[in-house]
């Protein structure tokens, strides 16, 4: 058997809700985003910072449900701050296909769109 590392769910164009250093290090996500592309607590994500090019990888703790929050902590913070636009990808090692669950958000952090598993220019009004 080999295993592949293939992408399983994405949020695309999350807005950073709050950065604070002096916490202990994870990303806080709006359970609906999470349920929306299978996340789960605990579940490793990587982050890509759209604004600056930063990227990091972390750990998913629930923020509470429809409250749009996406919420950076520890040394993360440093890289993405608040109203930072993010990518945040989880991953799944495996040896079958993967159909990805792909959300884009607006600025408030609610699903605007699923989005299929394709490269696609952003609408004009999320650009």
């Amino acid at each position: 058997m080999r295993l592949v590392e293939r992408l399983k769910g994405k949020i695309h164009m999350a807005r950073v809700t709050e950065s604070r250093i002096d916490y202990i290090g994870s990303i806080a996500i709006d359970e609906q985003l999470m349920e929306a592309i299978g996340l789960e607590p605990g579940e490793m994500v990587h982050v890509w910072v759209i604004d600056n090019g930063e990227r990091f990888q972390t750990y998913v703790v629930p923020a509470p449900a429809g409250s749009g929050e996406v919420a950076v902590y520890g040394a993360a913070a440093h890289k993405a701050q608040k109203g930072h636009r993010l990518i945040i990808a989880s991953t799944v090692f495996t040896d079958e296909w993967v159909e990805p669950k792909m959300v884009l958000v607006n600025e408030k952090n609610q699903i605007v769109q699923h989005l299929p598993f394709k490269a696609q220019a952003l609408p004009a009004e999320l650009s």
